[in-house]
């Protein structure tokens, strides 16, 4: 039982594998008896869905010329090995938005000739192999800013005969970086945006002046662009882009907040610049040898012409000092400010400032201050000892004694006669008195005979 049940579920498989769905041409590519790439063709007007039962090993799947309104979610998920999936020129107004059903493999995607007003971009995001869209001929009116985050390895676009009248900003950033980010040789792609109602301004006219380039990195289809009713003035209307008057260009102007930061160890700091110009500038902060910062930086544009960054930076370290760099671009050009920023550690603080910072007590601190406690004096017998006010200076003379011939005539230092010495009405102790028996000199030195003749000396 459990194998007839299993020999059935290989039949189907092998079915689905090797069958080709009703209404449809399966055939090999590049080979014969089975061997090759298998493409299947389904162009009958009276098929209105997508067949489920397309072998699994297809590669090339084309639905051209039929009644198919939608493609749902549980399309092609069982086709791993697709390639090559052309559906045009049928009916198909929308598409659910997990294409990623498709699997890793596809390469070109082709919708010309539907109904499309909207395409399901998110959709993209696990196509990395993807490199060939069409969107030729559908009623998209606009292009979301966030398409240009799934479009990175698209080489071929086109969206020509469409209703477009603006290009987002941020595809031109794709499709003309600026030379910091080019890491290796420029990848060159081809796009179609004629038949178009183009509003006729800077942003698209530096669109056709770049790509005129023998170096440009975009290429195309048709230069032949066209003013549409968008347009700035009514003379350009219908007019080619070539002749119309675009005077709106404006390069772009930076103004940091500050051209020089000094910020301590450890701390917070916000680094900001504002940018005009039309187009609207689009901002990248670099640091040192070009280095891009991704990470931190808020970015808003509260108005057309009118953006501002700030780059945050927590926790300050040495090796976040340097210069940093706001660069603004747009289409007509570029422009870039610096900010140099100074991480100290110790703050050291000029001797000026820390005496300028020094208070002086005010007589009123000085006043409510308590005395100090004195020490006692000395009982003394003289009632009073006065210090003279001004400066006296002792007359003394210096008499060399001669040679001394005994023991006897040697210079002897006589006990002191009295204790105190008066000097100008004054009173001092003595300190020693000299004696010189040869000469019959006797001197006598107080403690201030002694301090003013060291003064002298």
């Amino acid at each position: 039982m459990y194998r007839l049940l299993l020999v059935q579920m290989l039949h189907c498989c092998f079915l689905v594998a090797h069958s080709c769905p009703t209404l449809c041409t399966c055939v090999y590519q590049g080979g014969s008896n089975g061997t090759g790439l298998r493409s299947v063709l389904c162009s009958e007007p009276r098929m209105s869905a997508i067949p489920l039962n397309a072998p699994a090993d297809t590669v090339k799947l084309r639905l051209e010329k039929t009644s198919i309104s939608r493609v749902p979610r549980a399309a092609f998920f069982y086709l791993s090995e697709l390639q090559f999936l052309w559906l045009t020129y049928n009916s198909i107004t929308t598409i659910h938005p997990t294409l990623e059903l498709l699997g890793f493999a596809l390469r070109e995607l082709r919708l010309d000739g539907n109904l499309l007003s909207a395409f399901p971009w998110e959709g993209l995001r696990d196509m990395p192999r993807l490199r060939t869209l069409g969107l030729h001929n559908n009623r998209l009116s606009s292009l979301p800013a966030h398409a240009a985050l799934f479009l990175p390895n698209v080489t071929y676009l086109d969206l020509s005969s469409n209703r477009l009248t603006t290009l987002p900003s941020e595809l031109l950033d794709l499709w003309f970086p600026p030379p910091a980010q080019l890491a290796g040789p420029t990848q060159r792609r081809v796009l179609g945006v004629h038949d178009n109602m183009w509003q006729c301004d800077c942003q698209i006219s530096m669109l056709l002046a770049q790509s005129k380039y023998q170096e440009s990195p975009v290429v195309l289809m048709d230069q032949l662009l066209t003013c549409g009713r968008s347009g700035g003035t009514a003379n350009q209307l219908g007019a080619s882009l070539i002749e119309a008057d675009l005077s709106q260009c404006q390069r772009p102007s930076v103004q940091p907040s500050a051209t020089q930061v000094t910020s301590p160890l450890g701390s917070n700091v916000m680094l900001r610049c504002d940018a005009t110009g039309y187009p609207t500038p689009v901002l990248t902060w670099t640091k040192a040898a070009g280095a891009s910062i991704y990470n931190t930086v808020i970015q808003e544009s509260p108005r057309v012409g009118i953006r501002w960054s700030i780059i945050n930076l927590n926790g300050l370290s040495y090796k976040d000092a340097g210069e940093y760099r706001c660069q603004a671009r747009n289409m007509a050009g570029t422009a870039e400010a610096p900010i140099r920023l100074r991480v100290v550690g110790v703050i050291a603080v000029p001797p000026s400032i820390k005496n300028k910072t020094r208070k002086a007590p005010s007589r009123s601190s000085s006043n409510n201050r308590k005395p100090l406690p004195q020490k006692p004096k000395r009982a003394q017998n003289i009632t009073s000892i006065s210090t003279p006010k001004k400066k006296t200076l002792l007359n003394l003379k210096y008499v060399t004694p001669p040679t001394p011939t005994n023991k006897t005539q040697s210079i002897k230092m006589a006990p002191v006669p009295t204790p105190l010495k008066k000097i100008d009405k004054a009173y001092h102790p003595l300190f020693c008195v000299r004696s010189v028996p040869v000469l019959k000199i006797t001197r006598t030195y107080s403690y201030k005979d002694m301090f003013l003749l060291g003064a002298q000396l």
